[in-house]
């Protein structure tokens, strides 16, 4: 991979559902590129812990302090996924030093930035290692619409955020009960539409959505830490249904709830 100026030590995405802590306090190796996908987490950036929501990319390079943290600080997710890419090499360093780069910054992905992550990810976990050259390229074009994301990413406005910010308090002391968008838009005192919009640009999913992870992520807690079958489980965060419970852990996490519990 060296020949190609480019080195891939590793690429995944990863999901947490436990308390972790990944400290490089004497500086990292590697570059570090990570993208928050769903829940929260916290890193260190400029002497300060910053809580890092889905949309927000990382951008760490070799000697800096590398701090993050998960589950550590009371949130109603409880959880966090990412991915993330760690690397060296001589095109990285010349893409890295093409402009002013900042730890973090929020940015809104289509769905291909994602994708390529996946590919990339895919083809490093090969057995064979992967080929160099379609590792490069796919690394390249991550990259390249990484700087495009970066460029299109809106100006944050504090009085949005605090908008926001009070529909997602709302949102987490009621995900238990039935979610309307009138109420949480009366809530905040602006319009659904707006407040639709206003939500999703501000955190990168829908107000559904959140309250959609909420409950997963308490349901996920009691599966866990309870002996509730799993219809109560349904029942006790919001659900409403077993039936529906089912679908949506599936869809989310690929195995039926009986088959995850089993599993622990």
């Amino acid at each position: 991979m060296e020949r190609n100026n480019v080195h891939i030590h590793l690429s995944a995405f990863s999901r947490h559902i436990q308390p972790f802590r990944q400290p490089f306090r004497n500086g990292l190796d590697t570059y570090i590129i990570r993208l928050q996908a769903e829940g929260e987490s916290e890193a260190l950036i400029e002497d300060r812990m910053v809580t890092i929501l889905p949309g927000d990319l990382l951008l760490f390079r070799p000697g800096e302090i590398y701090d993050l943290r998960i589950g550590e600080k009371e949130s109603p997710l409880g959880f966090s996924a990412d991915y993330y890419v760690m690397c060296t090499g001589e095109w990285v360093d010349r893409w890295w030093n093409e402009r002013d780069r900042p730890k973090k910054v929020r940015i809104a992905d289509d769905g291909k930035l994602q994708s390529i992550w996946q590919q990339l990810i895919l083809e490093k976990r090969r057995l064979d290692g992967g080929s160099t050259d379609i590792l490069e390229l796919l690394f390249k074009a991550l990259c390249l619409l990484l700087d495009r994301a970066i460029e299109e990413a809106p100006a944050t406005s504090s009085t949005s955020l605090l908008l926001a910010l009070k529909m997602k308090s709302y949102i987490e002391e009621h995900a238990t009960a039935v979610i309307r968008l009138e109420e949480v838009a009366k809530h905040t005192g602006i319009s659904v539409t707006r407040a639709v919009h206003l939500f999703k640009a501000q955190f990168g999913y829908s107000i559904m959505q959140y309250a959609g992870q909420i409950r997963l992520a308490m349901a996920l807690r009691l599966m866990d830490n309870s002996n509730y079958t799993l219809e109560r489980i349904a029942e006790e965060t919001g659900f409403g249904s077993y039936t529906y419970f089912h679908r949506v852990f599936r869809e989310r996490y690929g195995v039926a709830p009986g088959v995850y519990r089993k599993s622990r």
